[in-house]
């Protein structure tokens, strides 16, 4: 069983992120073994995913976490918007330091997803100019390159410490995926969601954020709502890891997206307008 496919938690409950190969390459190998003493040998990649949603209304929860990120990391002045107004500020106000930070030129008036993409690709450019990357290159490309060159570790201390900074700044930025955008409504689960990432990223250096990075506590009691998609039989199948991770990724979006759907329609969620909703 290998929890969290994805590498890591990235507090997008409602989006499956791109799969490691882990499962279908230990699959493989066993179906391979198997093989070895039992012609009719089969191996499954059998995805699991759930979704959870809190039972009642956790507005109170989620403001007091608010107000404690606020407070941790100095925000000022959001403390009487809505909690989406409060989330979307916090999140305005950390670019703007990172903007600061590595002397970008902040667009003003421009939405949240308009600024980071445009530090983005400017940090992406810098990063690919200290690693000598050749150009045009996506920022997962140029991340790979730059944990490869801080490993063989050939450039002095302060080229080191420049690389590593861009490359950290770049990962804390795209943790805000596109499907933070995608809809005009934003979830109290997905405020949540939004509340423990920034937690997880910027609040540092107490024993309460390092409790909770390792422990995070929900707002409130949840109902988690399992699902099983298809099994991917390797025995049966012919194609690539990579074509394995394409279908697998497919199968659980497919489950996530209508599990999603029928608490929707059932009433299970409470939703603000999001100020997030890029088009």
């Amino acid at each position: 069983m290998l929890l969290h496919p994805e590498g890591g938690v990235g507090w997008h409950g409602d989006y499956v992120g791109p799969l490691l190969p882990g499962a279908v390459e230990m699959g493989l190998e066993a179906l391979q073994r198997g093989r070895e003493t039992n012609t009719n040998f089969k191996v499954w990649v059998a995805p699991v995913i759930w979704k959870l949603a809190f039972t009642g209304n956790v507005e109170p929860a989620l403001a007091r976490e608010c107000g404690y990120v606020e407070k941790s990391l100095k925000i000022e002045g959001a403390a009487h918007g809505s909690l989406p107004e409060r989330v979307y500020r916090i999140y305005s106000d950390l670019l703007s330091r990172d903007e600061q930070a590595f002397g970008l030129t902040a667009v003003q008036g421009a939405s949240y997803a308009v600024r980071q993409q445009r530090a983005l690709a400017e940090l992406g450019q810098r990063l690919g100019d200290d690693v000598a990357a050749e150009p045009g290159l996506d920022l997962a490309e140029l991340l790979r390159r730059s944990r490869r060159w801080l490993r063989e570790g050939e450039a002095d201390t302060e080229e080191q410490k420049r690389v590593r900074e861009l490359a950290e700044t770049i990962q804390r930025i795209q943790r805000v995926g596109s499907w933070a955008f995608a809809d005009r409504t934003i979830t109290q689960e997905e405020i949540a969601e939004h509340l423990k990432r920034i937690r997880n990223d910027y609040c540092k250096g107490t024993l309460r954020d390092t409790i909770n990075r390792f422990i995070p506590q929900p707002a409130g009691p949840r109902c988690a709502h399992i699902r099983v998609p298809q099994p991917l039989g390797l025995h049966d199948y012919d194609g690539s890891v990579d074509e394995a991770l394409l279908v697998l990724r497919t199968r659980m979006q497919e489950a996530v997206t209508r599990t999603v759907t029928e608490l929707e329609a059932g009433g299970g969620f409470i939703s603000y307008p999001n100020p997030f909703y890029h088009r």
